[in-house]
């Protein structure tokens, strides 16, 4: 990997703050650009332009500790992210954070972390470890802790509740700014909720609701993750409101990282018209001022962090620079990988089928409705399949069983039913379910879901798919979210799995990142945690029968 040497690069240089492009020659020494020179004798037909951020992401979602999912990042031109420790923090604490800061230190990346707001997420499910006032002012106090994460309990900020004034007060008390998280709230609540300190959001999926909240005072985060997927509903914004936006992924699995990032987020707005030196605006320089990131902006004196493309349209990357350092070129990543250990917090204990069954009551079900590409759920009254008295999957009508086991001790699992996952055999699980990451299985007979969920019990956290009385497992060893191993194998790994998924049926595009959010309580309407079925629109436990 290219050391922080003096070096020059020529090409088309976009000048981001003055709003054009000129041909010249850059000048990096230590690390840092020495100088910009303009030069019409240049021939060079590539770009430079300053390295992209991911705005808003859970690094722990791409299934991949921070040093690896640097290595498949950077070969898309990210450079840095604002990622939210919130998964691994709700498994192993401020240990967990610590874990994040100091492997991401490992690598040439800014990784810019927050300290997680609402650990757990709700009190309505058992996690691994709960983050308080103290644990939060300690956080904030950090220099690596940039914001306060996404402030979920958006019931409680609008209602003024004392613990979640506390926490932004926190943010406050050391001049960071708080991060969102307000699915569908508009109107008067979407006032109270910015107007309590909140300044961002990364969960509208509606024009209209982007607009009122930008009109309160709010920038909004375009969202384009593996299962929410906001671009289209958003991108309009770009036209009057280019400098409240910016764009994020939120959660990305690593099959999608190793295909591509925030680069193709980029290329889709140019290619709907919007001129490419406002789109990169909204990318690099409304999160490093928002955030007060220390990632450079290709002027005279700023860290050399910046990438080299083909042109502006086609956005083929070409190079990556950190601090001066070449870490990815042509497609291949320069970063080499780091050996690193597997913290966890595991203690569930395998599963019977007879664990799940569920007696019939005579009465319909309450189902958990699942949208693609959509963190939100429907609620559907259905008539249940029965057989030998227990409450089955209805394969036909898409009907399917659906389990949370509690991983942090042994207890009984939470059942429910959900529609639209499209399976027709054998089951899937995984130990990646937000927000508490307990263990999440769905199938098509309890024999299989058991099956799933054991697999998951024996390697201590994990992906799994149960085909024809057969586990297939990716380990995630670090806090059951994570694997050390090589990022494109787990990649590629992951990959088989999803595809294996689709052969079996599954109609999602993301089947394992729908899953893992059908235990996220704090997104409407219907949901399941390891305690029982939750209305999100009530936020209380409800009953499986109607």
């Amino acid at each position: 990997m290219q050391k922080k040497d003096s070096f020059t690069i020529a090409g088309n240089i976009v000048d981001l703050h003055n709003e054009k492009i000129f041909r010249g020659r850059v000048y990096v020494e230590e690390g840092i650009i020495k100088s910009i020179r303009p030069d019409d004798s240049v021939t060079e037909g590539q770009t430079i332009l300053p390295g992209l951020i991911d705005a808003h992401i859970h690094v722990e979602s791409s299934m991949l500790i921070p040093s690896e999912f640097a290595r498949l990042a950077t070969v898309h031109g990210t450079v840095a992210t604002v990622s939210d420790p919130h998964e691994i923090a709700n498994v192993l604490g401020i240990d967990g954070i610590q874990f994040m800061i100091q492997n991401g230190k490992k690598v040439p990346f800014k990784f810019y972390f927050g300290a997680s707001a609402c650990v757990p997420a709700t009190p309505f499910e058992t996690s691994g470890a709960a983050l308080g006032e103290k644990e939060l002012d300690y956080l904030l106090s950090l220099d690596e802790i940039k914001y306060l994460s996404e402030m979920m309990n958006f019931p409680g900020v609008i209602s003024r509740v004392p613990s979640e004034m506390k926490k932004i007060e926190i943010a406050n008390k050391y001049h960071k700014p708080v991060d969102g998280h307000a699915p569908g709230v508009k109107g008067e609540d979407a006032r109270k909720y910015a107007t309590a300190g909140v300044c961002t959001d990364h969960e509208c999926f509606t024009l209209e609701e982007a607009l009122e909240k930008i009109r309160f005072g709010m920038k909004i985060q375009i969202r384009e993750g593996s299962a929410a997927k906001n671009f289209e509903a958003l991108i309009d914004l770009m036209k009057d409101h280019a400098d409240k936006v910016l764009f994020c992924s939120d959660d990305r699995h690593p099959n999608d990282l190793a295909a591509g990032h925030i680069n193709d987020l980029i290329k889709r707005a140019v290619a709907k018209g919007y001129a490419p030196i406002k789109v990169l605006k909204s990318v690099i320089i409304n999160p490093i001022e928002h955030y007060n990131l220390e990632v450079g902006m290709l002027r005279e004196g700023d860290p050399a962090d910046m990438i080299v493309v083909d042109n502006l349209e086609n956005f083929a990357v070409k190079a990556t620079f950190i601090n001066g350092q070449k870490v990815a070129e042509n497609g291949h990543s320069l970063i080499p990988s780091v050996k690193e250990e597997t913290p966890n917090k595991f203690l569930a204990g395998p599963l019977s089928p007879e664990d799940i069954y569920i007696a019939d009551q005579g009465k319909k079900l309450k189902v958990i409705e699942s949208y693609d590409g959509e963190l939100i759920t429907g609620i559907l009254n259905v008539a249940p399949k029965v057989v030998d008295g227990n409450v089955v999957s209805d394969v036909q009508n898409d009907v399917l069983k659906m389990v949370v086991l509690n991983r942090y001790e042994k207890a009984k699992p939470a059942v429910a039913f959900i529609k639209n996952i499209g399976l027709k055999t054998g089951a899937f699980a995984s130990s990646v379910a937000h927000d508490s990451h307990n263990i999440v299985a769905v199938g098509t007979d309890d024999e299989a879901i058991t099956q799933a969920v054991n697999a998951i019990v024996g390697s201590k956290g994990g992906v799994a798919v149960v085909k024809d009385g057969k586990a297939e497992v990716l380990p995630l060893p670090v806090a059951g979210l994570m694997s050390n191993a090589d990022g494109y194998q787990v990649a590629a790994r992951y990959e088989a799995l999803d595809n294996m998924l689709h052969e079996m049926g599954a109609t999602l595009r993301a089947p394992f990142m729908t899953l893992s959010f059908m235990a996220l309580l704090v997104i409407p309407d219907l949901k399941l945690s390891d305690k029982g079925l939750f209305d999100g629109r009530t936020f209380q436990f409800t009953s499986l029968f109607a």
